[in-house]
């Protein structure tokens, strides 16, 4: 590491911790310039506390999808607030990211050490994008569809420009049919999933775990209610199969006409060809945090 990038990297580290010259220039040299690792070995040693702009709740931010001969990839990238999100250089280093994204197939490791068009890595460009902006940053999460024998499609919902909102969805098709022919489904039905948020894409698919668990709160719902034992089992086995089908894609109402279900429609555009979909990616910001 050359001098002018030690202390580029003791200067970021510096307006992080808090920490003075000389203790984030020896943890700058201990890992070999890798500033999370430095923050640690700072806060293990008792020199930084937590940092509050790093500890700091990240929940608003931007999804973006990029898309080049029919391979996907979608990013989550958070910040503090909703007024950093639309600041012109994070949408623009979303944009760029989710690129890298594309060509590193989604996995986040290999985003973060990718290098930008400034000729420097993704997380050292994070670092020096938290420093002058004063909000924690983070790329939360990344995906990637390939092309391989499936049709893909996107949908972004409350977009803020083009491929770049707050919610996104990727979505794959196996079909015989020509992509003209089932362009409008596939739109659809990404527009769909962002709308309808279901868990899986049939019955056979669903987490079991999350079965499980809503089994168990429907059946002590029940049980507290005074019902019958014999009556409680029937009735919790309805409930669970409405679960069911408003959380799986295939079985759930589709948007565009409730009175039909998401696998009526996709049979009835098939007709005696094959259309499956084989899988759909979410990513609304900040869900879960």
């Amino acid at each position: 590491m050359s001098s002018a990038d030690l202390l580029e990297k003791v200067k970021q580290l510096r307006e992080i911790t808090g920490v003075g010259f000389k203790d984030c220039k020896n943890a700058i040299d201990e890992t070999k310039g890798d500033i999370e690792k430095s923050i640690e070995l700072l806060r293990k040693k008792g020199i930084a506390k937590a940092n509050k702009r790093m500890t700091r709740t990240a929940a608003e931010g931007l999804v973006c999808i990029s898309e080049k001969d029919n391979g996907f990839s979608m990013i989550e990238l958070n910040s503090e607030t909703d007024f950093v999100a639309k600041n012109n250089e994070f949408i623009t280093f979303a944009e760029e990211i989710s690129k890298l994204a594309l060509i590193k197939l989604g996995n986040i490791d290999d985003i973060m050490d990718a290098e930008m068009k400034n000729q420097k890595k993704v997380k050292d460009n994070l670092i020096d994008l938290i420093s002058k902006i004063g909000e924690k940053i983070t790329l939360r999460r990344s995906a990637f569809i390939d092309k391989k024998e499936v049709i893909n499609f996107s949908y972004i919902h409350t977009s803020i420009k083009q491929n770049v909102g707050k919610l996104g969805v990727i979505l794959s098709i196996e079909t015989s049919k020509k992509k003209n022919e089932i362009l409008d489904l596939g739109k659809k039905l990404a527009m769909h999933v962002a709308a309808s948020n279901p868990l899986s894409i049939d019955k056979d698919d669903l987490d079991k775990k999350i079965l499980e668990k809503e089994k168990e709160i429907i059946t002590e719902e029940l049980k507290n209610s005074g019902k019958d034992t014999k009556i409680v089992e029937k009735i919790a086995l309805g409930k669970l199969s409405k679960f069911i089908n408003d959380n799986t894609l295939l079985n759930q109402e589709w948007i565009m006409e409730p009175k039909k279900k998401v696998k009526d429609v996709v049979k009835e555009i098939a007709g005696k060809d094959k259309i499956k979909i084989k899988k759909f990616i979410r990513f609304k910001v900040g869900e879960g945090i």
